[in-house]
């Protein structure tokens, strides 16, 4: 192993610096071997803190055939990430101490960055009766029950209560199935009953993968009226929308793409701080089960390897938002509220960018066992040069290429 020192803005704190950084470079591939990084002494770095991403699905326990742990944390290396937290739609459900440990044991094994994972509302995610969440709480970032949602209002409530006696949080999946999809009343109807849920048991709120511009304005409402709350939203929310939807499982995922008035509210909730983060609810499945046209495919895409570039491109570069702004919403907003530890150059937990690369979404060179995103062929700048978790090389761009 050898060091070397290079210019690089670092992110510390909500704000770049130049400064001149050192390098690890290993012979058997360190981040700079063979890239740009050790041909050009003149170049600028960006150092980003490990972003983190409080949405995926790693598949494993149960479904290893579309993800599996081993696959799904190194994609998120690829894309800078160094923790996620995978939900609890698994086989077994983390729902008690003993189908959690199933979990923790994929996780000890095979992660190469921080998994947290999300403990189940409710036992197998049926809505009715509550989790052990007292014998997961420990070892769990919050609690959700994302791809069902809670339909009874009592049972969310005592939830709630039980998880602001834990101190954890409820990550909900608002979905009123009484109404179709592409309605968003299916979702906003059930964030203004988690809200006012939320104000009644004190307890603190998260709200997965918001989409309508009503959604929006009832989370900032809430936030005035001093309610434990916070929401995220997801890349395709904030660049796409239906008009650009085509016949294809790579454009079927729940929420559906909304109306361009939608897209529109979550840009300004974007700007203004209504928005706290974002995540990429990457949710791979297999070739086939994404194969079956719009109607046919299950819902989910994936996110994690593209994320980055997808929203430097489509929000930084066109002047919507500042550079600062995105990785506080993909690193320390989410750290902050999840309690998933720091990260920066500082700490051995970071990511290397080019961000004067251009290049284009390319789902064949994912890590992931899911293909499927609607921003397959996107010409997209930046590139992930490699990323560092407790001080070693998780991702080497330079290793792929070579």
């Amino acid at each position: 192993m050898m060091r070397m020192k290079k210019n690089a803005q670092v992110y510390r704190d909500g704000f770049f610096s130049l400064e001149e950084v050192t390098f690890d470079v290993f012979q058997d591939g360190g981040i700079a071997k063979g890239s740009s990084l050790s041909d050009n002494n003149n170049a600028e770095y960006f150092i980003f803190p490990g972003f983190a991403d409080v949405h995926v699905h790693l598949r494993e326990p149960g479904f290893s055939y579309k993800e599996t742990v081993k696959t799904g944390t190194l994609a998120a290396a690829h894309g800078g990430y160094t923790a996620v937290c995978p939900m609890a739609n698994l086989n077994p459900v983390p729902d008690s101490r003993a189908h959690l440990d199933v979990q923790l044991d994929c996780i000890k094994r095979d992660a190469c960055i921080d998994v947290h994972p999300m403990g189940a509302i409710t036992v197998s995610e049926n809505g009715k009766e509550l989790s052990d969440m007292e014998a997961m709480a420990a070892d769990v970032a919050g609690f959700s029950d994302d791809g069902c949602g809670v339909a009874d209002a009592s049972v969310m409530r005592e939830a709630m209560l039980r998880a602001k006696a834990l101190g954890k949080i409820i990550a909900a999946h608002c979905e009123d199935m009484t109404y179709p999809p592409a309605d968003p009343k299916s979702e906003w109807s059930e964030v203004e009953r988690d809200i006012l849920l939320a104000k009644e048991t004190g307890a603190a709120l998260h709200i997965c993968h918001v989409s309508s511009a009503v959604s929006l304005d009832l989370i900032r409402q809430a936030k005035r009226d001093g309610i434990d709350i916070t929401c995220e939203t997801g890349p395709h929310y904030l660049l796409l929308d239906d008009t650009m939807r085509c016949d294809g499982g790579n454009w079927k995922m729940n929420p559906p793409l909304r109306a361009p008035s939608d897209r529109d509210a979550l840009i300004e909730a974007l700007q203004d701080g209504t928005i706290d983060m974002i995540a990429t609810d990457h949710a791979p499945h297999s070739a086939e089960e994404k194969a079956r046209g719009f109607a046919g495919s299950l819902n989910g895409i994936v996110g994690l390897e593209c994320a980055f570039q997808v929203l430097y491109t489509g929000l930084v570069k066109k002047g919507i938002l500042p550079l600062n702004r995105l990785v506080a919403l993909m690193s320390d907003n989410p750290r902050r509220r999840f309690a998933l530890g720091n990260a920066g150059y500082d700490t051995g937990n970071y990511s290397v960018w080019a961000l004067d690369k251009e290049t284009h979404v390319d789902t064949s060179s994912f890590v992931s066992m899911g293909r499927s995103t609607p921003f397959d062929g996107m010409k997209v700048w930046g590139m992930c040069l490699g990323t560092i978790y407790g001080g070693k090389c998780v991702w080497n761009a330079a290793i792929t290429e070579n």
